[in-house]
C-alpha cells in the first residue's frame, strides 16, 4: 500500500512538472520575421553594402526588435531563386512586429531600398521551443 501511495505521488510530481515545463517553453516563444532580398542586376555592390548597413543599424533604432541577423546566401542547392540576402529578426510579440512595420526608420529604410530591389519575401513565424 505503502509503495503504491509513494508511486502515486512520484507520478503526480513528474506529471506536473512536465506540465509546468511545456507551458514555460510555450511562453517564452518568439515571434520571428525573415525577409529575403532579390536586388536588381543594376544595383552596384556599394548599393547593396549601404543597403545591408541601412537594415542593420534599425535594431538601434527601434527598441521592439530584440534580436537581429543577417547573412548572404551561399547554398550550393542553386534553388534560391536570386534572393541573395536574408535577414532574420525577433520580436516578443505582434504588437512589438507591429510597431515596427509603420516605424518611421523602417519606413525610411523602404525608400532607400525600393529603387534597388527587384523581389522580396517576407515570412512570419512564431519559433516553436
Amino acid at each position: 500500500m505503502y509503495n503504491k501511495i509513494l508511486l502515486s505521488f512520484v507520478l503526480l510530481v513528474c506529471t506536473s512538472q512536465y506540465v509546468f515545463s511545456q507551458k514555460n517553453q510555450t511562453e517564452k516563444t518568439q515571434l520571428r520575421h525573415v525577409v529575403l532580398f532579390k536586388f536588381k542586376d543594376t544595383s552596384s555592390a556599394d548599393d547593396i553594402h549601404r543597403l545591408e548597413k541601412a537594415f542593420s543599424a534599425l535594431p538601434d533604432k527601434i527598441k521592439e526588435i530584440k534580436g537581429y541577423e543577417w547573412g548572404i546566401n551561399n547554398s550550393p542547392e542553386n534553388i534560391a531563386q536570386g534572393f541573395t540576402h536574408c535577414f532574420f529578426l525577433t520580436f516578443d510579440s505582434e504588437s512589438d512586429r507591429d510597431i515596427y512595420l509603420p516605424h518611421p526608420d523602417h519606413k525610411a529604410f523602404g525608400a532607400l531600398l525600393g529603387p534597388h530591389l527587384e523581389k522580396v519575401l517576407v515570412i512570419d513565424y512564431w519559433a516553436k521551443i
